[in-house]
């Protein structure tokens, strides 16, 4: 059975450039010393495929301007789980945090992103 450390272990370990959100880079490219940069939405969609319970969505403040959304995960017996929040390290705030509906099958947008980082972590787990 697989623990959240594996999960956890196996993300990490998976993220890169070519799994990044466009819209990210365009505020900033992703680099391996933040390698959680750019990666929320999927990473929060991949956990959801591994535990359930809801997706979470926020909106991404700094110095009072928005700029884009933070996904994160929060499990059924509502412990939250936020394996990208490592990402923000300016002094950003998330505010408005809400539940929102996964898809329905395949995600909309990114897929070809969530596919590749889907691949590299199954890879990683065997």
């Amino acid at each position: 059975m697989l623990t959240l450390s594996d999960i956890e272990r196996a993300v990490r370990a998976s993220w890169a450039a070519d799994t990044c959100s466009p819209d990210d880079v365009a505020r900033a490219a992703w680099t391996p010393d933040n390698p959680a940069w750019g990666h929320c939405d999927i990473t929060a969609l991949l956990v959801s495929d591994v535990f359930g319970g809801d997706l979470m969505l926020g909106e991404v403040h700094l110095d009072g301007i928005q700029h884009g959304y933070h996904w994160w995960n929060r499990l059924a017996g509502g412990i939250e789980i936020d394996l990208t929040r490592s990402q923000f390290r300016l002094g950003q705030v998330i505010s408005g945090a809400r539940p929102v509906p996964r898809p329905v099958g395949r995600p909309k947008r990114r897929y070809a992103e969530y596919e590749l980082l889907r691949q590299r972590v199954d890879a990683r787990l065997g």
